[in-house]
């Protein structure tokens, strides 16, 4: 309960000064003249001046309110390193408990810090803000951390927490803690193929110096290098970009003696390969109504430096047309199939037969080409199956098989089995009605022996598009040269880019376009595991987090020839994929994450802003055991820490729960108060 006095002038705030000050001048003038009854007059005036002021005897019911306290749990990755999850769960309950048994006070507890692949770091500041944030300052005694004090969002000064009352904050793990990483310094995110990019790394020891380590760079799995490293020692490694899409390269570092965790032994980065231009060699045999289809393909795609021949005129071709009016150039046949058969990414031959003009060791080139890793795409018509066809070379040994006739009758492309899950043919637009909703062929080039089932079917349920793989190369063979209808638009067309651009591709490597490859991608809040088989079952796929949990995940089956599973992308940093057989890697967030840069507890980042609040930053475990110290409830200080005590800001806040007035010149009372000093005045003065 408390009493008070409160005022409620009858008149303006500027007339009541006035008349005070006009008292007081009568005041002055009565106490020096001293007349008889002067204090009598003054105490008259004094009332009548008190009841223009109109006081009122208050009293107010008020219920104290508690102070509030937060409690906020760091559950971020690194909190499950060593013993500091189990150390954490102790030092809650005990903390709890204490403040519980302090009356008064109201405690709040929040976890922050799940992983959630989306933040960056620690962030616990945002939890005390949040769980406050329906608390008056002056109701606010306090915030304790139990952290391992590796946090990064701690506000710049005291003043930018928002309240005036202690920080404190308990550390779990060891101060003798150790821990190993590889801290990528630089690192391309694109490279162009066949050139060398450059990355720096370092190698970082926390809690010993001086140490020796084993790195190991690997490459999409195999070890292009191995040296041995110092701590601290900066080291630039060279990587050469094989192919284009992603260039996996793990940087590993041997394990230290009894450091906390092996999670950040390892770094990941992900070099996007790009061709700065793809060569490709077309040779076209003798006109026909298609020539122009493969080279306009070529042509618009501006990533493609196109080298195109067409034999025209053959040698053995002798009609007297004088040499200065032939607008030829001779085909350099010994300089692009000997000298320079290398720097072709691709060689298509576009209804070419033997003519003369190719002697025969040059076709043993290509195929050695394609056995070492070159691609060759064979466009076929009747060609292909004359005397002259290119089979009765030693390109025999790498095309996928061998003519035997031409049929002419009018027919379907189709997807075969195997075609409706390869990667160069699943789902070409069209391809799913009965039959495809895309214009007739009318020849098929009849063949016997393939090496590997046909992806696309002609007439008669005939092979029409074969695709092998000779040692490290890959041969395309299409059965026949009517793809120029699609692209002319006879009957609606067909899907010729597609179809063309995805086999070129195939042929020159490309990764999304394997027929096994297992790929992660992040998608929304979602991390996509996707198995690409010509199989028709998978096995299940292990993945392994950045923490180094792992999830045995079993994949469904999608679109013909792929599978795919999901789970929450929760954690930033390098995520893993295994079949057993195939591996696939992803990086989620940034290259570094702050969560597994520096894994050691420490005391030091939270020091100065605990302290600059008056708070504490103490250690959990003291030896083996929880060591908690007291909590003290504080009414009127500044320091709230002591030997073995932390305190919290114990408020008076309160709340008024009812209010009774009583007007002093109200009524009766202030009648009887007025009319009683003008009549002791009267009466002094009658004497």
């Amino acid at each position: 309960m408390n009493y008070g006095i409160a005022f409620t002038p009858l008149i303006p705030s500027p007339v009541l000064w006035t008349a005070l000050a006009a008292i007081v001048v009568i005041a002055v003038l009565l106490l020096v003249g001293r007349p008889r009854g002067a204090w009598w007059r003054l105490l008259a005036l004094g009332l009548l001046l008190l009841a223009l002021a109109n006081p009122s005897f208050t009293r107010e019911e008020r219920e104290p309110l508690s102070s509030v306290a937060a409690v906020v749990i760091d559950k971020s990755p690194s909190q499950n390193f060593g013993d500091r999850t189990n150390e954490t769960a102790r030092a809650q309950q005990a903390l709890v408990d204490s403040l519980k048994k302090i009356p008064g006070l109201e405690v709040r507890v929040v976890e922050a810090g799940q992983a959630d692949g989306e933040t960056d770091g620690t962030k616990l500041f945002g939890a005390v803000s949040s769980a406050l944030s329906d608390v008056p300052v002056d109701r606010v005694a306090g915030a304790f951390l139990i952290t391992d004090g590796r946090v990064h969002d701690i506000p710049a000064n005291a003043t930018a927490l928002g309240f005036q009352a202690p920080l404190h904050a308990l550390i779990t793990g060891r101060k003798d803690e150790r821990d190993r990483r590889i801290a990528i310094a630089a690192a391309p995110r694109f490279g162009i193929v066949g050139q060398v990019q450059t990355i720096t790394y370092r190698l970082d020891d926390q809690g010993v110096t001086g140490q020796r380590a084993k790195v190991a760079v690997r490459v999409d799995g195999e070890t292009i290098n191995e040296r041995t490293v110092v701590s601290g020692q900066t080291v630039n490694v060279d990587i050469d970009i094989k192919h284009a899409g992603p260039n996996i390269v793990e940087i590993e570092a041997s394990p230290l003696e009894n450091e906390l965790t092996l999670v950040n032994n390892r770094a990941v980065v992900a070099i996007d390969g790009v061709r700065d231009k793809l060569r490709v060699l077309l040779v076209s045999g003798e006109p026909h109504s298609g020539e122009r289809t493969w080279r306009n393909l070529l042509k618009s795609d501006a990533s493609v430096d196109l080298v195109h021949f067409t034999i025209l005129r053959p040698p053995e071709k002798q009609d007297g047309t004088p040499i200065n009016e032939l607008s030829l150039i001779a085909f350099p046949t010994r300089e692009l199939f000997q000298q320079k058969i290398n720097e072709f990414q691709l060689i298509i031959f576009d209804r070419y037969a033997r003519q003369g003009v190719l002697p025969i060791a040059y076709f043993d080139n290509i195929a050695r080409y394609v056995r070492a890793g070159g691609a060759v795409l064979v466009s076929a018509g009747p060609d292909y199956a004359s005397s002259t066809s290119i089979w009765r070379t030693p390109l025999d040994s790498v095309l996928p098989a061998e003519p035997v006739g031409v049929t002419e009758k009018p027919f379907y492309a189709a997807l075969s089995d195997v075609g409706k899950r390869h990667p160069v043919t699943r789902g070409l637009e069209g391809s799913n009605s009965e039959p495809p909703r895309w214009s007739h062929f009318f020849r098929t080039v009849d063949t016997r022996n393939a090496t590997s089932p046909p992806v696309m079917t002609g007439a008669d349920g005939k092979p029409l598009l074969l695709l092998s793989r000779f040692g490290e190369g890959r041969v395309a063979l299409l059965l026949s040269d009517h793809i120029w209808l699609w692209a002319r638009g006879y009957e609606g067309g067909g899907p010729y880019l597609d179809l063309l651009r995805r086999m070129s591709h195939w042929l020159m490597k490309q990764p999304d376009l394997d027929e096994e490859a297992l790929h992660l991608q992040v998608r929304g809040h979602d991390l996509v595991v996707q198995r690409q088989t010509m199989a028709d079952s998978v096995t299940p796929v292990t993945v392994t987090s950045p923490s180094g949990a792992t999830h045995e995940l079993t994949l469904s089956a999608g679109e013909p020839g792929t599978w795919t599973a999901t789970l929450p992308a929760n954690e930033l940093g390098l995520w893993q994929a295994t079949d057993g057989t195939l591996k696939a890697l992803i990086n989620v967030g940034p290259t570094n994450p702050k969560e597994f840069s520096e894994v050691t507890s420490t005391t030091e980042t939270l020091m100065p802003l605990a302290q600059a609040t008056g708070g504490d930053v103490r250690r959990v475990v003291d030896g083996t055991s929880i060591d908690l110290p007291r909590i003290v409830p504080v009414h009127a200080s500044s320091i709230f820490r002591g030997d073995g005590w932390m305190g919290v800001k114990m408020r008076d806040a309160s709340v008024v729960r009812g209010v009774g007035v009583l007007p002093v010149f109200a009524g009766l009372i202030g009648l009887l108060l007025l009319l009683g000093a003008f009549a002791a005045t009267w009466l002094r003065e009658g004497r």
